[in-house]
């Protein structure tokens, strides 16, 4: 029991009047309350005075009482030593260690200021939530039972008492222990109106460690998979695994279960998705055909360290069907699961090891395909074991920088060409500052490559060669600091020289296919940055580098240049740019005015005749109400792999009508194909608690048995419960 009798002695001044006020009790200091037993209750009041014959001390004026971190205050409180009890009333307040608060219009507690009941009672919880109730009674055990509840995440003050959502129940039950709060007879309100009834629900308190328990399900009305329910179980299996269990029915096809597994070790973690249903095909508009059989996928990651400097980890993607996660529309497809990242559409599954030192790089991994595509062939993307990449690297003070490097790749197949490749290569680098402010950084580079190949289809068994080049960089920085504006110029030159027919037409392209040479590879000595295709020869570069910062935030910045090769090679194509004696104009521009607005383009202008080859604008502001990011493209058909011209836009924002009311919209476009991928418009509604979205969807894509769909989403999600609604309305 709190000894509340030790500040009893305070009243030591007491005449034989029964009745008899005194001031500022107890008489301790701060130092001297802040050293008693932990199991004395310190209370301050503006007077304090004894009722003999109820054995009572009654505390009045601006009351509070101190025990254990807890705080009570109040305008009167009545502790009775007989019964042990305390009672308050008047503006009552409890404010707990962990800052949490709880109020009441009149509260019976025993001596530790904890278990007992309370009329009127609130509590403000951790993120800003409330709960309200009629009456509370609180056990020793963290058990808080409500009677007539209200529970919300919104602000809630007198001038707005009705939040913009509630759960409204007959009866709750806030258990501190497990941190969960339970209702009976719930309702879930939005404006006051009610909208769903549950006769039993349940949800963490904002504070809660993570448990198991019921998650939000998804329900809605597909064209492919009809009227469907889908209930997520989150299972912690432990302190360091859980597991999300979530069954899927609809009406127009058989049940799915999906499962997502996460697990940390000392050294690293997993995460597992997978989905397994038994099925047959069905197209867009949930029509099935084809046979029965088992169907799902997998999509995991994991990554461990072996030592402070190597790891290793895994990747795998794979699913039974190409159309399967479109058909139930699941997410995660074109992830990076390790160290390798695959095209869109098609499944990589790894095994990899990598290691970093002060001087040292190297990583090592098995890679095998999945093509998802409708002209992807069995057994004609490779498997991949090993492909490796190590390179040890000096500093040789004023000699310079040098490394080494070695480098392999076995690719087989079960339908086309099979090729092995092992490299071993080596550079070197200086940097040195001339008169006049000049810079020159010569350099050199050798390498070996062996190739193993098919004879029935590359015409050889093997090919050896020896590439390299040497040359320099030459710049020229320049800059010119300014009262409102500090300006920047560097103009570049590259000159190298490098071995001529590097390049046999036996050695199969399997890394440069879809290269193209661009601003950053302007001032390299091989135009390449891979291994299959090689640049040598002579060549020169000239570009200019410049920049512009103003004192009050906007800065713009541009590099533009241009290569002339001495020959021709005939294995370089027109997408590379660097077909013919001289590749085109290329160049990059940024305007960053900071959130306001930022530009990036990027363009690629014909040798002859600075015809547009190639532009990539992309444009992203946060400025007022407006928050969007716009993309555009167009790709003219004498640089397309396709031979055919590719055109395009993306946007996507959002407009801020009101405080409240924003304006949501996207639009990604295929002007080529005169179709629109996908386009969105819709309405949100945001507050201190809450966001609401109608959102009407539209994609004219088809892809084999799944054609064009449109739907509408509502969403809605609550702060310290989670996400409500569907994106499957076709």
């Amino acid at each position: 029991m709190a000894n509340w009798i030790f500040y009893a002695a305070a009243l030591g001044m007491v005449s034989a009047a029964p009745l008899v006020a005194v001031a500022q009790a107890p008489a301790e200091s701060t130092e001297e309350q802040a050293a008693a037993p932990s199991e004395h209750v310190v209370l301050e009041a503006d007077y304090l005075y004894e009722i003999r014959d109820e054995n009572s001390i009654v505390a009045e004026g601006n009351v509070e009482a101190f025990y254990q971190g807890r705080v009570l205050r109040a305008d009167r409180i009545i502790y009775n030593k007989t019964t042990d009890k305390v009672r308050a009333t008047g503006n009552v307040v409890i404010v707990e260690s962990d800052g949490t608060q709880q109020f009441a219009d009149e509260l019976e507690v025993n001596s530790n200021l904890a278990d007992g009941y309370a009329i009127g009672y609130s509590a403000r919880l951790a993120e800003g939530s409330t709960v309200v109730a009629n009456s509370a009674i609180r056990q020793s055990n963290g058990i808080n039972a409500l009677d007539q509840v209200i529970y919300t995440a919104c602000p809630v003050c007198a001038e707005d008492v009705t939040p913009t959502w509630a759960l409204r129940a007959r009866r709750a039950v806030l258990d501190q222990e497990s941190q969960m709060i339970s209702y009976r007879d719930a309702v879930f309100e939005i404006a006051g109106i009610p909208v769903f009834y549950f006769p039993y629900l349940a949800h963490p308190d904002p504070s809660s460690d993570r448990r198991s328990g019921l998650l939000v399900p998804s329900a809605g009305v597909s064209s492919k998979l009809g009227t469907f329910y889908q209930q997520p179980y989150y299972w912690v299996i432990s302190d360091h695994s859980d597991l999300t269990i979530s069954p899927l029915v609809s009406a127009n096809v058989n049940p799915l279960l999906e499962l997502d597994y996460r697990k940390r070790f000392y050294s690293g973690a997993i995460k597992i998705n997978t989905s397994l249903t038994r099925e047959t095909d069905f197209d867009s508009d949930g029509l099935r055909f084809g046979d029965e059989k088992w169907r799902g996928h997998i999509y995991g990651k994991g990554l461990f360290a072996i030592t402070p400097e190597w790891q290793w980890g895994f990747g795998v993607e794979t699913q039974t069907d190409d159309l399967f996660d479109r058909r139930y529309d699941l997410s995660g497809q074109n992830e990076r699961r390790g160290l390798y990242q695959s095209q869109p559409r098609r499944l990589l599954s790894q095994l990899f090891a990598v290691g970093q030192g002060d001087s040292y790089y190297a990583d090592a991994a098995v890679l095998d395909f999945q093509g998802l595509r409708a002209g992807d062939g069995d057994g004609t993307l490779p498997f991949v074991a090993p492909v490796f990449y190590g390179q040890k690297y000096w500093d040789l003070g004023k000699y310079g920088f040098a490394s080494v490097n070695a480098s392999s790749a076995m690719l087989t197949r079960d339908s086309g060409v099979d090729s092995q490749r092992v490299s071993i290569g080596g550079d070197w680098s200086d940097l040195n500052i001339l008169p006049g402010g000049f810079t020159v950084e010569p350099f050199a580079e050798l390498r070996a490559d062996y190739y193993a190949l098919d004879e029935d289809l590359s015409g050889k068994a093997d090919v050896a060669r020896a590439v390299g080049n040497a040359g320099f960089r030459l710049g020229r920085p320049m800059v010119r600091p300014g009262k409102t504006v500090d300006i920047m110029l560097e103009p570049t030159v590259m000159a190298a020289w490098g071995f001529a027919n590097t390049n046999d037409s036996a050695i199969p392209n399997e890394d440069s296919l879809l290269y193209e040479f661009d601003e950053s590879a302007l001032f390299q000595a091989n135009g390449f940055g891979n291994y299959d295709l090689y640049e040598g020869d002579g060549k020169i570069a000239a570009g200019l580098t410049a920049r512009a910062v103003w004192k009050d935030g906007p800065a713009f910045s541009t590099t533009f240049g241009r290569r002339w090769r001495s020959r021709a090679d005939p294995n370089f194509d027109v997408a590379s740019n660097l077909d013919g004696t001289s590749s085109d104009w290329i160049g990059t521009a940024t305007a960053d005015f900071g959130r306001a607005l930022r530009l990036d383009t990027r363009v690629r202008l014909d040798d002859d005749g600075l015809k547009l080859n190639r532009v990539d604008a992309r444009l992203s502001t946060s400025y007022k109400r407006l928050r969007a990011t716009g993309q555009y493209y167009q790709i003219n058909e004498r640089i397309s792999v396709s031979g055919e011209p590719d055109e395009g836009i993306f946007l996507r924002g959002e407009l801020q009508v009101t405080d409240r009311y924003s304006l949501v919209f996207g639009q990604l476009r295929d002007i080529t194909a005169n179709l629109n991928a996908k386009q969105e418009i819709g309405i949100a509604y945001e507050d201190d608690c809450s966001r609401f979205e109608i959102i009407y969807q539209r994609s004219e894509l088809s892809d084999r048995t799944l054609g064009p769909s449109e739907n509408f989403q509502f969403r809605f999600s609550l702060k310290s419960i989670g996400d409500f609604g569907s994106s499957e309305f076709d």
